[in-house]
C-alpha cells in the first residue's frame, strides 16, 4: 500500500517514463484516469488527450462488458473496498497493430496497488501492466508438446517415469503400473517396482546400469519382471540423466516398454534354432566320418587333386560344426539355459592348448604367447576356451597371412586379464561399440567375403559377463586390434 499525496507537477515525471503505468481515481464506479505512461499509451494505442480525465470504462468499454473476475471492474472495486493490492497473473488484451491495422492477441500481467489519503481511504489505484505474451505462448507450446508426447507414449504403449536422484522421489505415468501388472491407479513406490524385478537381474543388470548412468548420463537395460499373477514378463527401460547447475546428478527421466512378446518370439526362434542345430549335427557327423574314411582310403593314391578336395571338404565341415555349436550356445543364452561348470584351472595352460589348436587349423600366422604369473581362475574351462578360440579365430580371419598374433596375460586389481593382439584390418570407432551385439558384422569391402553370422563375439561377451568379468576392444582402422577379457582371480 502506498500512502501520501502526489503533486500534479511530478505525475508527468513518474508516469511518462514508467513501464506500463496508469493512475486512476478510486471514485467508484467511474474510476477517472489521472495519468498514463508513454508505454501504457503505446500498449493501448491511445493518446493522453483521449483518455486523461475520462472514466476508465469510457475509454476501454470492452473491460466493462467482460464477465471475468479478473477484468477491471471487479478488480478495481475490490481494491477500493478492501484496500488490498490485487495482482492479475495473466489476462488477454488484444492490441491494434499500427502497420497491419489488425488486432493481435496479447497477454499481460497486471498489478493494482491502492494509494490512500490522510483518512486511510483509497484515493487512487496504480495500475501497472507487463507484456507476458511470449511467456504465455511458450507455456502453451510446452503444454501442447507435453500432450503430444503423452499421446505418442500412449499410442506406443510406453510408460514414462522420473526419479529424483537426491530425494529418491519416484513418479510415473499410469501405463507403468499396467506394465507391472497393476491397475493404472495403483500407487507404487520405487521399492515396489524394484521388488517385482527378477532378483538376479536386479543385482547384475539394474544396479550396473544405474552406476553406469551416473558416469555416462545414459540409462538403458532390459530385465525380467514378476507379475502379481506369477507370470514372467520382460521390460526395456531407457532414460537420460539430468544435471543441476553445479553439474551434479539431479533427475533420471525415461520410458519403459513391455517387450514380452518380442522376447517370447526370440525364445521360440532360439528353440527352433536349437532343434534345427541338433538335427543337423547327426548328418554332419556322418559326413565328417565318411570324409575321414575317404581320406585314409585314398591317401595311398597320392592324387593331389583328391587330397586337396578332401582337405577343403573337411575344412568346410569343421566350419559348419563350429556354426552349429555357436547356434546351440546362442539358443541357450536367452532362456538362461547356459549352465556354467565352474572349476579351478590354470589360464596359462588353457591358452597354450587353444593356441596349439588354432595353429594346427591355420598354420599361416605366427602366434606368440606371453605367460602370466599365478593365473588360476574359477570358471567354466570349456566356455573360457571358447572365448579364447573366438579371439584367435577373428585375429586369423581379419589379418593377412604371415602376420603376427600376440597373446598376453597379466593381473590388475584382483583380476586376470587376457589380450589378443593382431596386425589386421582394424575396426572403426563407430563399429567398436556394436561389435558385441548379436548378429552384428562390420561392413567393409575387405570383410565381405569372410564367413560368419556375427554371433561369436556376442557369445563371448555373454560368457564373460556371466563370469562377472569384462570384455572390450581397442582398435584403429588399418592398425590392428587388441581384444581383451578379464576374470576375477581365484581366491
Amino acid at each position: 500500500m502506498i500512502t501520501g499525496s502526489f503533486p500534479a507537477d511530478i505525475f508527468q515525471t513518474i508516469f511518462e517514463k514508467s513501464p506500463g503505468s496508469l493512475l486512476v481515481k478510486g471514485d467508484m464506479p467511474r474510476f477517472t484516469i489521472i495519468a498514463a505512461s508513454d508505454t501504457y499509451l503505446e500498449i493501448t494505442s491511445s493518446t493522453r488527450e483521449n483518455i486523461i480525465g475520462k472514466g476508465f470504462f469510457e475509454v476501454f468499454p470492452d473491460d466493462e462488458a467482460s464477465n471475468d473476475d479478473n477484468s477491471a471492474r471487479p478488480v478495481f472495486t475490490k481494491v477500493v473496498k478492501t484496500g488490498q493490492k490485487i495482482d492479475v497473473p495473466a489476462y488477454r488484451f488484444d492490441m491494434l497493430n499500427p502497420v497491419t491495422k489488425k488486432y493481435e492477441i496479447r497477454y499481460w500481467s497486471c498489478c493494482n496497488t491502492p494509494i490512500t489519503d490522510n483518512n486511510n481511504e483509497v484515493a487512487y489505484i496504480l495500475n501497472t501492466v507487463v507484456d507476458i505474451t511470449e511467456e504465455v505462448k511458450a507455456k502453451e507450446a510446452a503444454i501442447e508438446n507435453e500432450n503430444r508426447l503423452r499421446l505418442a507414449a500412449e499410442a506406443a504403449a510406453f510408460g514414462t517415469w522420473e526419479l529424483n536422484i537426491q530425494t529418491q522421489v519416484f513418479s510415473y505415468s499410469p501405463r507403468l503400473a499396467e506394465i507391472f501388472g497393476q491397475p493404472p491407479e495403483t500407487s507404487l513406490s520405487l521399492l515396489d517396482v524394484r521388488a517385482q524385478v527378477n532378483a538376479d537381474d536386479m543385482e547384475h543388470i539394474v544396479i550396473d546400469a544405474y552406476l553406469k548412468a551416473l558416469k555416462t548420463g545414459k540409462y538403458l537395460y532390459e530385465v525380467k519382471i514378476n507379475w502379481p499373477d506369477g507370470s514372467l514378463r520382460w521390460v526395456k527401460v531407457q532414460g537420460v540423466l539430468i544435471y543441476d547447475e553445479r553439474k551434479m546428478p539431479l533427475m533420471l527421466l525415461g520410458t519403459i516398454l513391455d517387450t514380452t512378446e518380442s522376447k517370447r518370439d526370440e525364445i521360440r526362434k532360439n528353440d527352433f534354432i536349437a532343434m534345427a542345430s541338433h538335427e543337423l549335427k547327426t548328418p554332419l557327423t556322418s559326413i565328417k566320418a565318411y570324409l575321414q574314411l575317404l581320406s585314409r582310403k585314398l591317401a595311398p593314391s597320392n592324387d593331389s587333386f583328391i587330397n586337396n578336395a578332401l582337405q577343403i571338404a573337411n575344412l568346410q565341415v569343421n566350419r559348419m560344426t563350429d556354426l552349429i555349436h555357436g547356434f546351440l550356445d546362442l539358443s541357450k543364452l536367452e532362456p538362461g539355459k547356459l549352465k556354467l561348470n565352474i572349476q579351478v584351472f590354470d589360464l596359462n595352460k588353457l591358452i597354450e592348448e587353444m593356441i596349439a589348436e588354432s595353429t594346427l587349423i591355420s598354420p599361416n600366422h605366427e602366434i606368440s604367447f606371453k605367460h602370466g604369473k599365478d593365473s588360476t581362475v574359477s570358471a567354466d574351462r570349456e566356455k573360457i576356451g571358447q572365448v579364447i578360440t573366438n579371439f584367435l579365430s577373428n585375429a586369423i580371419k581379419y589379418s593377412n597371412k604371415g602376420s603376427k598374433i600376440i597373446v598376453s596375460i597379466g593381473q590388475e586389481a584382483g583380476s586376470v586379464q587376457v589380450a589378443v593382439t593382431d596386425e589386421g584390418f582394424g575396426i572403426k570407432a563407430k563399429d567398436q561399440e556394436k561389435l558385441f551385439q548379436r548378429f552384428y558384422r562390420v561392413e567393409s569391402s575387405r570383410m565381405k567375403n569372410i564367413s560368419g553370422f556375427g554371433i561369436g563375439l556376442y557369445l563371448a561377451s555373454e560368457i564373460i559377463q556371466r563370469h562377472k568379468g569384462k570384455i572390450w576392444v581397442e582398435s584403429a582402422e588399418d592398425q590392428g586390434s587388441t581384444f581383451y577379457f578379464s576374470l576375477p582371480l581365484s581366491t
